[in-house]
């Protein structure tokens, strides 16, 4: 473990290993292992983001434009790597052998603020707005905007021939933003809680990771958002134990990756 309050930060690229299915399939089973052993932090993250997903869709019905929730279905999941810092830092403890305590969890979370974890937030809330914006552009091409007023009250616009076209697009264009995303965090975020390094360093390992691996990091990817769309089903509480397994299962991935 590099994990230390330093500022001084270490540049150069690390090695990484191959990714195989049997990685994957190990980060997974420890990941539940990590939950099961700290489930009350699981479930405490895992419930702000549910209540953060509720928040949303609350606000969307309230102001009468329901039309965003489709929006925000697609880019809701972009946001997960920014969630799961809490539970990298509590599947770090459990790895040193240490018990996890709110005092040091919490302290680990809060730390982050000084070091090079907001610097990648920013990075993943802007992609989030620009996939919130060409979302929006999307639909008013497709659609036009007079439509909008209409979809809070019928959602079979979706199914005519342009609400289909439209759906492809956003899939199409999302896919991309969420792969460009998926790339420079994937490890990046678990690194830069574990390590003292910047985060373009971060960014440059975990987009190496994923390209000399692209096939198995890229079923990971689609598991991941797999798992992170039925989570939200129904009105998001199945996050509640979603999101902390993937969260303890990236981390893993991560330590079996990097070198």
């Amino acid at each position: 473990m590099t994990h230390k309050d330093d500022p001084d930060l270490s540049f150069g690229v690390p090695d990484f290993h191959q990714v195989t299915g049997d990685m994957i399939r190990e980060a997974v089973q420890k990941g539940w292992q990590d939950f099961k052993r700290s489930y009350q932090f699981g479930l405490f993250f895992g419930g702000f983001y549910t209540l953060c997903g509720l928040a949303l869709w609350q606000l969307t019905v309230i102001t009468g434009q329901s039309y965003w929730i489709m929006l925000a279905a697609f880019g809701f999941p972009l946001l997960g790597p920014f969630a799961a810092v809490g539970l990298y830092e509590i599947s770090r403890l459990l790895e040193l052998g240490e018990t996890p305590t709110w005092e040091r969890v919490l302290t680990g979370v809060w730390r982050e603020k000084d070091r090079q974890i907001p610097s990648l937030s920013a990075i993943i809330i802007v992609l989030f707005i620009f996939w919130v914006f060409i979302g929006h552009v999307i639909f008013a091409l497709f659609m036009g905007l007079s439509t909008m007023t209409n979809v809070s009250t019928s959602y079979d616009v979706f199914l005519t021939p342009n609400g289909l076209m439209m759906i492809a697009a956003e899939l199409l264009i999302g896919g991309l933003v969420a792969m460009i995303l998926y790339s420079i965090t994937v490890i990046a975020m678990p690194m830069l809680v574990d390590r003292e390094v910047d985060f373009v360093t971060a960014m440059i390992t975990s987009v190496g990771v994923v390209s000399r691996n692209l096939r198995p990091m890229l079923i990971w990817g689609v598991c991941v958002t797999a798992a992170l769309f039925l989570g939200m089903f129904p009105y998001f509480f199945g996050l509640l134990i979603v999101l902390p397994v993937l969260g303890h299962a990236t981390w893993h991935l991560y330590r079996a990756s990097v070198v």
